[in-house]
């Protein structure tokens, strides 16, 4: 197959160290992504931007009688995807693994009787021709779940100045280079105007402080790893210095050992049907 991965403007990178992150990420989010999420009544599901199978592992176990098909553009993730669910004994003869372009997907209409897409849109430059063709190769009836970040929403007490630049240079390294790092804000209107049905939204939040002191360390520390993934592209992109990373590293590490440290992250996830 054709390597599309050097063309493939992705923040964090496809090193062996970020395709672990990935899958320690699709773990720790776990409950709260897919609180809500019911595949029960799927049987031929299209999980859109698979990479390293992450979310593959976590839709196959949930749902037993699940078999899914992903599609990403990249070779390197696709085939960590396919090493790691083929020895995942639950996984077996359940899934297949397509390289393919999410706005030009080829599939017959109506092919797939649900979809998933989670952490994908944000890194598209065309969300909207993607999720119009995930509409496409839907049945009637079809159901889709799409999560998405929403940046904006992001806080960390005590203030920590390296990171708030760093988190900047972070959005707006993504932005420029053709993503949305706000676009789950934006999911009822995109999916209203594609023609999806029964569109519904909901915020989910992480919101950590004294009450929960080990869950708040633990997501401080992971979110230190989810941005500490990209510096290596944002230092040679010349949106920070090697100064800030430094001092970012420096100020998480504070931030996570503060008795009174306050965490808050909200994402937004959207569910529609085709009719």
């Amino acid at each position: 197959m054709e390597n599309k991965t050097s063309n493939f403007p992705y923040l964090h990178g496809f090193s062996e160290l970020e395709q672990n992150r990935l899958r320690k990420q699709a773990r720790f989010a776990e409950q709260l992504i897919y609180r809500d999420i019911d595949f029960s009544e799927s049987r031929n599901l299209l999980e859109v931007g698979c990479g390293v199978g992450a979310q593959s592992e976590i839709i196959l176990r949930r749902f037993p009688e699940v078999k899914l098909t992903g599609i990403d553009r990249s070779d390197s993730q696709l085939n960590a995807a396919n090493s790691h669910l083929s020895a995942t004994p639950y996984c077996n003869g359940r899934f297949e693994l397509k390289q393919m372009d999410a706005t030009n997907m080829n599939f017959d209409n109506g092919a797939f009787d649900s979809a998933f897409l989670c952490w994908v849109l944000e890194h598209i430059p065309d969300p909207l021709r993607c999720l119009s063709e995930v509409r496409r190769v839907l049945a009637p009836g079809a159901k889709v779940f799409v999560t998405e970040v929403l940046n904006s929403s992001f806080f960390l007490d005590p203030y920590s100045p390296s990171l708030w630049k760093y988190w900047m240079a972070f959005n707006d390294y993504q932005y420029d280079t053709g993503g949305d790092p706000f676009i789950g804000a934006k999911l009822g209107n995109m999916l209203t105007s594609l023609g999806y049905r029964h569109v519904h939204t909901a915020v989910k939040t992480w919101h950590l402080d004294n009450r929960q002191p080990g869950l708040r360390k633990n997501i401080i520390e992971f979110w230190c790893e989810l941005l500490f993934s990209a510096a290596e592209q944002l230092v040679a992109a010349k949106y920070v210095t090697e100064e800030i990373v430094v001092n970012m590293k420096k100020e998480f590490d504070a931030v996570a050992n503060d008795p009174n440290a306050v965490f808050f992250y909200s994402l937004i996830q959207a569910s529609a049907r085709v009719e």
